[in-house]
């Protein structure tokens, strides 16, 4: 009788060692397909394409060493000092077997035993988009330097909306390299658009308008923004979207026509908001932001939040200067939330970053970043040799120190959202499906509370103001009749009612009236 034996030797420090050497079709096609290929398939961003065995084996030498400096995937959030949502990292066993394959030859095993490619077609998530933008089509110029081109697009809305979704379908994906959404109620950005002779006008770091507002960011291998069910951003009646997009060097002479595409609601919502409280304008400690010439210098800014707040994203803002930002918030002495860490800064690959799950930050929170800025010829994304006086400003020669914030008011329980449930999350959802009805809905005195059915566990409503503040609450309820709330001493405005039920709840908006 003859047996078949696979080995495999975990060493001391537990990682893969394989006996035999890799191959494509078994071991490195899966890592290929899973975190490679969004950007090396034909038609892409990336330089070549890592599609097929031939593909890969062509371009081996060069994975090896991407995946062992850890320059790709690219993803530059440290992983080590906080897990964030939908990460795009190897494991040390993953890299282990890219680069046993490349050091045993490249085999391409049994093709069979390969899983199936990917398909990219640019196919869109969102089907039936309740906005869609698409830019003007725009012939790139960009030969010896990288061009970054903002286009403004009425967004037609004839009421305030909430953004629930959103998601960017490049044009064209060779060279689309990474694009920043806005909206923008005034008309300076459109003054700027029809200043220039082209489709969209030039616009580095910003808009150029600074009523613009940042609602949403991509880079390639981003999924579609989805917000938490009940959460959205404000999109105003008449507002622009304003859509800045970079195209790197050498892409002069291709054309391209993205699209935004949203998905909206009246509401009831709670309303996100995106804003930088980490800035270098009034939340620095040792500014003002000026970096002389040969030399590095890091600089701390700091922001005590005034409510407890629920925060979903984190997505820090430098240009080319900059070199590494830590951010975090210190609740008390000893007690430090790590919110991100990015400890080789670059500018094309930022981005905005999800947590894991819902990340409450409470009232009297300092949060503080600590921003490295390397004005030096050792610095080799420094566009000025040689180096000059950098000082805060939205040019590529300028810098800045942002760190931008998703969050809204906090409810109790937010914590407990998941927005990734991949391994390190740990926690389980909250599912927003109790349904009730809150009427008279506005009302100037009494309101009730009804859920047409009996509940199995007992209830318990709360009613928050549009801070977040709990102005009401009731335990141990059961309206499957229905139940009055006394919100009679209550001033009048916009409140949400939420009924908690176990890891179950609902809400709905109420209006108090004069």
């Amino acid at each position: 009788m003859r047996y078949l034996f696979t080995v495999v030797f975990i060493n001391l420090s537990g990682l893969m060692l394989y006996a035999q050497t890799p191959n494509w079709a078994e071991h490195v096609s899966p890592l290929m397909f899973e975190n490679c290929t969004p950007c090396h398939h034909p038609g892409g961003l990336a330089p070549f394409s890592l599609m097929t065995y031939s593909d890969a084996s062509a371009n081996a030498f060069s994975v090896h060493d991407a995946v062992g400096n850890k320059t790709m995937p690219p993803w530059p959030p440290d992983p080590e000092y906080r897990h964030l949502a939908f990460e795009r990292i190897l494991s040390q066993d993953e890299i282990n077997t890219i680069q046993s394959w490349v050091q045993g030859g490249s085999p391409e095993g049994n093709p069979a035993l390969a899983p199936a490619p990917p398909v990219y077609n640019n196919v869109p998530t969102i089907v039936s988009p309740d906005l869609l933008v698409t830019i003007p089509t725009y012939t790139s110029t960009a030969t010896n330097g990288d061009i970054y081109r903002c286009f403004v697009i009425p967004s037609g809305l004839t009421g305030t909306k909430y953004i629930t979704e959103m998601e960017v379908i490049p044009g064209n994906p060779e060279i689309v390299h990474h694009v920043l959404v806005f909206q923008d109620s005034t008309n300076t950005c459109v003054q700027l658009d029809n200043g220039d002779p082209l489709p969209g006008y030039s616009s580095f770091g910003g808009t150029g308008s600074n009523s613009s507002s940042l609602i949403g960011t991509w880079v390639p291998g981003s999924r579609p923004t989805k917000y938490p069910q009940g959460m959205g951003i404000r999109l105003p009646a008449n507002t622009n979207i304003v859509v800045q997009i970079h195209y790197p060097q050498g892409s002069n002479g291709q054309s391209d026509n993205t699209q935004v595409r949203f998905k909206l609601t009246n509401g009831p919502v709670r309303q996100l908001f995106i804003a930088p409280p980490l800035n270098h304008g009034n939340a620095l400690t040792n500014g003002p932001l000026i970096i002389p010439a040969n030399t590095v210098k890091t600089f701390n800014a700091e922001y005590t939040v005034p409510i407890n707040i629920s925060t979903i994203s984190v997505g820090p803002h430098m240009h080319l200067i900059g070199r590494k930002i830590k951010v975090y918030g210190v609740v008390t002495p000893g007690d430090t939330i790590p919110l991100i860490r990015i400890n080789d800064w670059n500018f094309h690959w930022q981005g905005g970053y999800e947590f894991k799950n819902v990340t409450k930050i409470p009232a009297g929170t300092k949060l503080r970043a600590e921003a490295t800025y390397d004005n030096t010829l050792n610095n080799p994304y420094n566009p000025s040799n040689p180096p000059q006086l950098v000082t805060a400003g939205e040019a590529t020669t300028d810098e800045m120190m942002l760190v931008y914030f998703t969050y809204t008011y906090y409810f109790p329980g937010d914590e407990n959202i998941v927005i990734d449930s991949s391994p390190n999350t740990g926690s389980t959802p909250a599912i927003p499906d109790l349904m009730f009805s809150c009427f008279p809905n506005p009302s100037a005195q009494e309101l009730w509370i009804e859920t047409g059915k009996e509940i199995p566990d007992l209830l318990s409503i709360s009613v928050y103001d549009i801070r977040g503040n709990e102005v009401l609450t009731l335990k141990d309820e059961n309206p499957g009749i229905k139940v009055q709330i006394p919100s009679e001493k209550l001033p009048s405005g916009e409140y949400l009612i939420i009924l908690r039920s176990g890891n179950h709840y609902g809400y709905q908006k109420w209006i108090k009236s004069e």
